[in-house]
């Protein structure tokens, strides 16, 4: 699945990646992909956690490395 933007949180530490990751959410469409890609060990509980109180839907999250890649569909 392509995403239809990514978000390069490389190197940024909590509350950041989270942060960036909603501003970049509110200038999607509806329905279209956002790619992150962060390298804080606690961005994919952060984002999850978020997640809860927002519409939007964590399609997939992986790890390789340090590097995490979370795949978000804005609702």
């Amino acid at each position: 699945m392509a995403a239809d933007q990514t978000l390069d949180c490389y190197g940024l530490l909590c509350p950041v990646p989270v942060r960036r990751t909603a501003q970049a959410l509110e200038g999607l469409r509806p329905g279209q992909l956002l790619q992150v890609i962060a390298t804080d060990e606690w961005f994919g509980p952060d984002l999850e956690a978020w997640l809860r109180h927002h519409p939007h839907q964590l399609v997939s999250i992986e790890k390789e490395g340090s590097e995490i890649r979370a795949l978000i569909r804005r609702q």
